[in-house]
């Protein structure tokens, strides 16, 4: 049997599929905590918190949102001190922890979500080219983080941020 191509419309269907069911679970696993979300965003200009604020009912678990898009926002709104910018760069491991542990401190959450990256075509480097994009998240009293990359021109970049930064915020929270 020959393998059956999807069009772009059928795809991107899937993909919105995926999200929402991300979102769902999400959201489910919130509500049996009790449990609200804040997210800290930089490269994706507040596509998370408007994911999570499209499903319905969503005030009961989405706190609220941070657009920090520039580092004066992250210092001013999350607390991430200036010299942690200054010696890492804002798209940083020691940035993206500092963002999810600011969106706690200045939210009524449990469980926060920041990333912080290079969504291009502009603004890359060889330490961090165009799709380097650093994520935490805190959940349970802990924080975790990694970095990534992802292909392609800055709206892929960031619809890869917004899938993977829920992707595993998903993973990371109690089934």
């Amino acid at each position: 049997m020959a393998p059956t191509s999807l069009s772009k419309s059928e795809l991107l269907a899937q993909e919105v599929q995926a999200l929402d069911a991300n979102l769902t679970q999400i959201s489910l696993r919130l509500l049996a905590r009790r449990h609200m979300l804040a997210t800290a965003e930089s490269c994706t200009g507040g596509m998370i918190a408007a994911a999570c604020t499209d499903l319905s009912g969503s005030s009961q678990w989405f706190e609220r949102g941070f657009v920090t898009y520039s580092n004066e926002a992250k210092a001013e709104m999350l607390g991430v001190p200036p010299g942690l910018i200054e010696q890492h760069g804002a798209v940083s491991e020691p940035v993206a922890r500092a963002m999810a542990d600011g969106a706690l401190t200045h939210s009524r959450a449990q469980v926060s979500l920041a990333v912080t990256g290079v969504a291009g075509p502009t603004g890359g480097t060889e330490a961090k080219p165009v799709g380097t994009v650093w994520f935490a998240w805190c959940v349970g009293g802990e924080t975790h983080s990694e970095m990534q990359h992802f292909a392609g021109d800055r709206a892929t970049v960031r619809t890869a941020t917004l899938r993977y930064a829920l992707k595993r915020l998903l993973s990371l929270l109690p089934a």
